[in-house]
């Protein structure tokens, strides 16, 4: 299976910790987030990571020249911001061949099982499979209303009135039939963003996925420390039972 691993954001919310390193090494509890992903996508059957580059890219490729696994690693340097799909539209010969493949956002924490995720995706028929979980705050993220089968029929990003608090995780499997709603032309200011310029169009294109296991944003200061916090208890709740799986944590973003 391939991903691509979108790691070009600056993390302005996260100043002053992000003036002086990118917002994917941040590290969580010693850890640079950029490798709990690395190691999150090879547990979870990936093969082969497309990363975007954007901000102190320097950094970053000098962390992977250091990483070693059995992952093969391609990065995607942008002098400008694609956006999310952007950059995916822009590298899509990368899953030339490939029925199914990975998008993932790398300023979540999570400890989600791809490979689950991957194998549930694949008994469903949509164009996509979108990691969702409950929110306590639905104005700031996008959120899907969903039928009795699972299928998200309406996809609104920051709506100041949501109707749902069912929020989109930032994990994505997709079929390369999804291509087919992305929008024709650029959009305004050459940003094409999952969120508010192809999501929409996608339903009832869609089927959700409902997460069990950590899945957090970090893009704010208060949201990182919290993100510490969870990361330091369940370390320390691994090594006094090494045998046990890891918790279910429910994000509260």
């Amino acid at each position: 299976m391939k991903a691509f691993l979108l790691a070009a954001g600056e993390g302005r919310r996260l100043r002053p910790l992000t003036d002086t390193i990118p917002k994917c090494l941040v590290p969580i509890g010693g850890t640079p987030l950029l490798a709990i992903w690395l190691e999150t996508l090879e547990r979870g059957g990936v093969t082969d990571v497309l990363i975007n580059l954007h901000y102190a890219h320097e950094q970053v490729r000098r962390f992977l020249a250091g990483w070693q696994s059995s992952l093969r690693v391609e990065t995607a340097y942008e002098p400008a911001l694609l956006g999310s799909a952007g950059t995916v539209l822009a590298n899509r010969r990368f899953v030339d061949g490939e029925e199914s493949f990975l998008v993932a956002y790398a300023d979540n924490l999570t400890t989600i099982d791809l490979g689950r995720m991957a194998a549930f995706h694949a008994r469903t028929s949509t164009a996509l499979t979108m990691a969702v979980q409950p929110t306590d705050r639905p104005s700031q993220k996008g959120t899907v209303i969903l039928d009795g089968e699972g299928h998200i029929v309406a996809f609104e990003e920051k709506s100041p009135a949501p109707l749902s608090n069912l929020a989109n995780g930032g994990v994505y499997m997709m079929r390369r039939s999804a291509f087919r709603h992305f929008p024709e032309g650029p959009a305004e200011g050459g940003v094409l963003d999952f969120g508010y310029h192809v999501l929409p169009r996608m339903a009832p294109d869609l089927t959700a996925y409902l997460v069990e296991e950590l899945l957090m944003d970090i893009g704010t200061l208060g949201d990182y420390e919290s993100a510490q916090r969870l990361w330091t208890r369940r370390a320390h709740s691994a090594a006094k039972n090494p045998t046990s799986s890891a918790p279910t944590t429910s994000s509260s973003g």
